[in-house]
């Protein structure tokens, strides 16, 4: 698989057209590395010219705001900008709904404007102008899977249909829990339960996403963030009730059933 970097491509005077934007999970969580190699499989099937800034790229900053560090966020954003405005970057496409946020929404507020897609949309593009083809057979034809919204692509940034449109183009039978849409329920990692203990007398919290998601009978559990990934599996593994059931990003399941 050829990844190329932005330095590369600077350096033979060609311009990529995206950046993709690889994030701290993409790049160093054994399993999120997975969706990476996913999607930059799916970007080389259709030829999309695309880079990475590869030992160029930081952290977006976006935990140090959440955790009230403004002036740590700051400095790893103002780095940033300045790397993506040295190369001249105009579109960025990231499978992290975290960094997706952040560059869309509060990055132009430092000077850092540029078009930000979740590849979650960027499939749902690729899909409807025939440039990714799936197989007739379907990989994932009748088999049941529900998808889980992440907060930060869901209610923060209103994507919710471009997902769900990708699953369809899959012919899988879509089942949604109860809690969806604009009425999902958070897996929990966005509010730090990623990285510390529940407060006492409370359920953890993926594990009763989890269950929910068990409880429509699905195969597959389709997420669209790295972080949601890590704590669905978790809560599947913890989960009440047995079930053969597995977790997977949107990014893998497209790469399963391309031609």
């Amino acid at each position: 698989m050829q990844v190329r970097t932005m330095a590369e491509l600077f350096a033979s005077g060609e311009t990529p057209e995206i950046l993709f934007w690889v994030g701290c999970a993409g790049s160093f969580d054994q399993r999120a590395q997975k969706i990476t190699k996913a999607f930059a499989t799916i970007l080389n099937k259709v030829e999309i010219n695309y880079a990475i800034l590869g030992k160029e790229e930081m952290c977006t900053g976006d935990p140090a705001r959440r955790a009230g560090n403004e002036f740590l966020f700051q400095m790893m954003a103002y780095q940033n900008i300045q790397t993506l405005n040295n190369y001249g970057i105009k579109k960025i496409v990231t499978t992290c709904p975290h960094c997706f946020n952040i560059f869309k929404n509060e990055y132009p507020e430092l000077g850092g404007t540029y078009e930000v897609m979740h590849h979650t949309t960027f499939l749902q593009q690729l899909i409807d102008e025939g440039k990714i083809r799936l197989k007739d057979s379907g990989t994932f034809k009748g088999r049941k899977i529900t998808y889980h919204d992440s907060c930060y692509l869901g209610r923060a940034n209103g994507v919710y249909e471009a997902p769900r449109k990708v699953l369809e183009a899959l012919d899988a039978e879509l089942v949604e829990m109860k809690r969806c849409g604009k009425q999902g329920f958070c897996c929990g990692a966005g509010g730090a339960q990623m990285f510390k203990e529940e407060e006492p007398g409370n359920t953890r919290v993926n594990w009763e996403r989890a269950n929910e998601a068990i409880d429509t009978g699905s195969q597959i559990v389709a997420s669209a963030c790295p972080f949601c990934n890590t704590m669905l599996t978790d809560g599947v593994k913890a989960a009440e009730k047995e079930a053969d059931v597995r977790v997977m990003d949107i990014a893998e399941l497209v790469a399963a059933s391309l031609q």
